[in-house]
């Protein structure tokens, strides 16, 4: 299979008590940190902004500029040392570090990936071995939509001479709503929820059902993990309680959202609200911002078996949970 680069999101639950350490220079202030978030402002990103508004970074010495600028954009940048961190997934960490770039996954966001496959009722699509002899639509060979279904096809022991995959862009729902996509892939926290509220029936197969991957969360990398620690673990502090607010009371962080999301307050609240309660089932974890050793071994074989990368990452340098309050 040709190698093709990955692209975004393609897109965590206790707080536990500790002092931090400011991120404030010496005169006191805040340093601003420019994170790229690797898609356009989102009801997703609310933990985001309810640590920022709430005041959670501020707290540790940061103030936060956010960038939406494409996801591999932030990883380059972050590997280069432009940027000590960027939001992204497990595959472009391992994509990165394939091609020498020293960047490292420091917290887990997500605990699960978020991708589902949506058919059809009427083709009986109940596991992943039933996609056999399917046209499926996705938006092209990259990104997580790519990787969640590559999983579920490998799961299912279905290879890819078998299926039909149509590269469809980013035009999921329109597809499978005009009836010229019966099968399509796409994040369990947007598409099928869009498609339902429309009152289109559909059946939703789940990648994190089948197999556990690493997706998104920050990264940082090598260069800032030796010279600034403190400043990793006060971005981790922070996030984590956000996501731990957040999934406590949606509502209040549905309210934060319309602060930074300029469309929000024009779309239907009751979509809205089931897109973050969805998204708040992969964040929920015993210890937020633990990333799990096992999804890592699994994200990169898979990444093999594409033959996305020629041979396995070495997984010591490219995640840690040292800095996972």
């Amino acid at each position: 299979m040709k190698k093709v680069v990955l692209l975004m999101l393609g897109l965590a639950l206790s707080l536990m008590a500790c002092t931090s350490t400011k991120s404030q220079n010496a005169a006191g202030e805040l340093r601003t940190i420019k994170l790229p978030m690797g898609y356009i402002p989102n009801i997703q990103y609310a933990p985001f902004y309810v640590a920022v508004d709430k005041g959670y970074f501020a707290d540790e010495g940061i103030t936060i500029e956010f960038d939406y600028s494409y996801e591999t954009d932030g990883v380059a940048l972050t590997g280069a040392g432009e940027l000590p961190f960027a939001v992204a997934s497990g595959e472009q960490v391992l994509l990165a570090r394939s091609q020498e770039l020293p960047v490292v996954y420091a917290f887990a966001w997500y605990q699960q990936f978020p991708i589902s496959v949506i058919s059809a009722p009427e083709l009986n699509i109940n596991e992943p071995a039933d996609l056999r002899g399917k046209k499926i639509g996705l938006p092209g060979l990259f990104g997580a939509n790519y990787i969640g279904l590559e999983a579920l096809l490998f799961e299912g022991g279905v290879d890819d001479s078998e299926v039909t995959l149509d590269s469809i862009g980013f035009n999921q729902v329109e597809a499978y709503a005009s009836g010229n996509s019966d099968v399509v892939v796409g994040y369990t926290a947007n598409e099928p929820i869009v498609l339902s509220s429309q009152g289109f029936a559909l059946k939703e197969m789940r990648v994190a059902d089948y197999v556990s991957l690493i997706a998104n969360g920050i990264i940082t990398n090598e260069e800032t993990i030796a010279n600034d620690p403190e400043l990793i673990r006060s971005m981790a502090r922070a996030l984590a309680h956000g996501i731990e607010d957040t999934i406590a009371n949606p509502e209040e962080a549905y309210n934060t959202s319309l602060k930074y999301v300029e469309n929000l307050k024009d779309q239907d609240k009751d979509v809205q609200m089931q897109i973050l309660n969805t998204s708040i089932e992969f964040w929920k974890a015993d210890r937020i911002g633990y990333s799990d050793p096992q999804s890592w071994e699994n994200m990169n074989n898979l990444l093999v078996m594409m033959g996305q990368i020629p041979n396995p990452v070495d997984l010591s340098k490219a995640f840690t949970n040292e800095f996972v309050p």
